[in-house]
């Protein structure tokens, strides 16, 4: 059965009313502090700005949408690094903006001087002409596949050539969250020449089988950062628990980090705080 028609019959059995049963082991615990209060609330602080935009997607063969943030303070002239953010199988370029107050989250660390200067962009994973997240969205599970072509040859390149940013893996980050977190590990450890910093928040049964993930360990020592973590009430636990299991097992230095909650927004959010705080370096 291909992945990702397994990964559309996994996640409708997740978040049907029979999701599998959870265990956690000894290592299945929190590697930080839940955000504090008020993290992801709108402050009285300089705001960053969004904007969508519009690219020739050669793989897909139509123009495609995806949204930007630029931090507060932007300056065109100024080379920035990019952090490319993914959404899950329900959502579009759309949904970190709507459900998961991105902005707002990264607005508040640039006011606390907790951030290093980065745009992020959010594309629409679905690779295919209608990416629109309608009718039965799992029926989309194999565009979700073909995604890396159109991230790689139109997406990375449209960015570097619109705005005044550094294009080498030092300075590029991807994480996601579900289908995007599985995304994310595919196409993140998939291209260790493109990604330096990898972030994988509840990845979905479309993530490759640990062994095809990390076919070479010691390559996979090179990332700056590969972060993952799940929820301890999530029924795609398993999935994230035998990545980390495989990356002990190797020797891959990573960051395990089991959250308090489910396959939810509050998770997901409490990721992206830490993570975009551990990449780049701070301000």
């Amino acid at each position: 059965m291909p992945i990702y028609t397994a990964a559309l019959l996994a996640l409708t059995t997740t978040i049907g009313q029979n999701p599998p049963q959870i265990t956690l082991g000894p290592d299945d615990k929190a590697a930080f502090a839940n955000a504090p209060a008020g993290f992801d609330l709108s402050r009285d602080v300089p705001k960053g700005t969004v904007e969508t935009v519009e690219y020739e997607s050669k793989s897909v063969g139509t123009r495609r949408k995806l949204v930007v943030y630029t931090p507060p303070g932007y300056e065109p002239g100024t080379r920035y690094q990019v952090l490319y953010l993914l959404h899950g199988i329900g959502g579009t370029e759309r949904e970190w903006m709507d459900s998961g107050a991105v902005n707002v989250i990264l607005d508040n660390l640039y006011a606390d001087k907790k951030l290093a200067p980065m745009l992020v962009v959010m594309p629409n994973g679905r690779a295919q002409t209608n990416d629109r997240a309608e009718g039965n969205v799992f029926a989309s599970a194999p565009a979700f596949g073909e995604f890396d072509k159109d991230l790689l040859g139109s997406i990375i390149p449209f960015i570097e050539g619109k705005y005044t940013v550094y294009a080498d893996r030092e300075h590029r980050a991807l994480a996601g969250l579900s289908m995007g977190g599985g995304q994310t590990l595919n196409f993140g450890l998939g291209n260790l020449d493109t990604f330096a910093w990898i972030g994988a928040f509840s990845s979905a049964p479309n993530t490759f089988a640990p062994a095809k993930l990390v076919p070479d360990p010691e390559k996979a020592k090179k990332l700056r950062l590969l972060f993952v973590s799940c929820g301890d009430q999530d029924g795609l636990m398993r999935i994230s628990q035998g990545v980390h299991g495989y990356l002990k097992e190797k020797g891959v230095p990573h960051v395990w980090h089991v959250d308090s909650g489910g396959h939810t927004w509050p998770v997901w959010k409490n990721d992206l705080y830490h993570f975009s705080q551990m990449i780049f370096g701070k301000r």
